[in-house]
C-alpha cells in the first residue's frame, strides 16, 4: 500500500519518523519503550506509518538496526504500517535486506515499507568499518545497480543465466512455486529517500514513491519534490507520483516549553557536526551552556526549520508547509529529551487534527 486515506481534519496523511533518541540520563531500553509506546499512540490514533531511521556511532540514537525495531514494533502493533526510513543500502548486502524484509512481511503481512537511502547514516570511518572497505563513495555510486539487485531478490525473477538466478530470498516468494507452497502475495513496497536530486530523480524515473528529508535539508526540499513530478513515469507501483516529507515537529502544551526541548535538541545536533556526539542534552543543559556566536546563529537557524509550539501552532506550521509543498503525506519527527515529550507531542498533534481514538 502506497498511498494513505488522510483522517479528521488533516489535509493529507500523518505519519511518525523515529531516531530512537536516547537522552541524557536515560537508557537504550528507555528509548526502545518509548517507540513501542509511540507506535501504539500513532495506531489507535489513526496515523499512517511509523518508520524507523538507520544511524551508526552515534550515542543518542538507538536505531542502529531497524529490521530488529520493526520486529519488537511488529509485535506491538496490529494496523498501522512500519517500515525503515530508512535502510541505507550500500552499508548491505541487498540479499541480507531482502531477507530481512521478507522475514518483516511474514511477521506483519501487508504493513511493512522498505524505505532506502544511499547515504551511510554515520561518519566515514564508521561507514567503512560496515562495508568493510575503504572505497566509501563506491556504495552511492553502485546505488542504482544495488537497488536493482535488491528489487530481484525481493521479486525473485533474476533472468535465465544470470548468477544469481539460483539464490532466493527466503521468506519469499519462491515458497509459493515450492511443492505445496503458499506465499503472501504481498511484497514490501520500496521507497526512495533523499535529501538532495539524485534520488528525486531516480525515483520519478522508476515511477516510485518519494521520501524526502524536509527535517535537515528544507532549502532543498521544494527543488527535488519538482525535479521527482518532472522526472515521474507511470509504473506498476504508482500511475502518478507519490510524495512524503520528514517533519521536524515538536507540540507541548506551552510553548516555552517547546522553545526549550528544541534549544536541547539543536545543541545536540551541534555537537554531532563538530565530531561530539553524545546523548541528547537536557533543557537545562542547554540553557546553561555558553553558546559562541556562530554556535548561536545556528540554533536560530536550525530551529527557523522546526515546526513547534502549542498544538495549534504546529497545526498551522505543517499545514502551512504542506501547501508550499504539495506533499502527499507528512511524516512528522519529534526530537526532544524525554520521551514523555515526544509522547505527548504527538498526542497533542492528533488532537489538534481530530484524528480519532480507536
Amino acid at each position: 500500500m502506497i498511498r494513505g486515506t488522510a483522517q479528521g481534519d488533516a489535509p493529507v496523511p500523518l505519519s511518525v519518523l523515529d531516531l530512537v533518541t536516547v537522552g541524557a540520563g536515560g537508557t537504550a531500553t528507555d528509548a526502545l519503550r518509548t517507540s513501542v509506546a509511540i507506535s501504539r499512540l500513532a495506531e489507535s490514533r489513526g496515523f499512517h506509518r511509523y518508520w524507523v531511521a538507520e544511524h551508526h556511532s552515534m550515542p543518542g540514537v538507538a536505531s542502529s538496526s531497524p529490521a530488529v525495531i520493526l520486529a519488537h514494533l511488529a509485535a506491538h502493533t496490529s494496523r498501522i504500517r512500519l517500515g525503515s526510513g530508512g535502510v541505507m543500502l550500500p552499508n548491505h548486502a541487498p540479499l541480507v535486506i531482502a531477507e530481512q524484509f521478507g522475514t518483516l512481511e511474514a511477521l506483519a503481512p501487508g504493513r511493512v515499507d522498505l524505505g532506502l537511502g544511499r547515504a551511510p547514516g554515520t561518519d566515514g570511518a564508521t561507514a567503512a568499518a560496515l562495508r568493510r572497505t575503504d572505497r566509501l563513495h563506491e556504495g552511492a555510486d553502485d546505488f542504482p545497480e544495488q537497488l536493482m539487485e535488491l528489487t530481484r531478490f525481493l521479486d525473485d525473477d533474476f533472468p535465465d543465466g544470470h548468477p544469481y538466478r539460483r539464490i532466493h530470498a527466503v521468506p519469499g516468494p519462491v515458497q509459493a512455486t515450492s511443492p505445496g507452497g503458499v506465499q503472501s502475495p504481498n511484497r514490501p513496497p520500496i521507497w526512495l529517500l533523499g535529501s538532495s536530486g539524485f534520488s528525486a530523480r531516480l525515483a520519478g524515473t522508476l515511477g516510485l514513491p518519494f521520501a524526502f528529508a524536509h527535517h535537515f535539508s528544507a532549502q532543498n526540499t521544494v527543488p527535488a519534490l519538482d525535479l521527482y513530478r518532472e522526472s515521474f513515469r507511470p509504473s506498476a507501483v504508482l500511475d502518478a507520483p507519490y510524495a512524503l516529507i520528514g517533519v521536524s515537529a515538536l507540540a507541548t502544551d506551552d510553548e516555552r516549553e517547546a522553545a526549550r526541548q528544541v534549544k536541547a535538541a539543536a545543541l545536540n545536533m551541534i555537537r554531532l557536526r563538530t565530531g561530539r556526539p553524545g546523548l541528547v542534552p537536557t533543557p537545562a543543559e542547554a540553557e546553561a551552556y555558553a553558546f559562541s556566536q556562530a554556535e548561536a546563529d545556528f540554533v536560530t537557524s536550525w530551529n527557523a526549520n522546526v515546526i513547534h509550539g502549542t498544538a495549534d501552532e504546529v497545526r498551522t506550521g505543517l499545514d502551512d508547509l504542506r501547501k508550499r509543498t504539495g506533499a502527499d503525506e507528512l511524516m512528522i519527527t519529534a526530537n526532544a529529551h524525554g520521551g514523555d515529550i515526544r509522547l505527548r507531542s504527538y498526542e497533542l498533534i492528533a488532537d489538534a487534527y481530530g484524528l480519532p481514538t480507536t
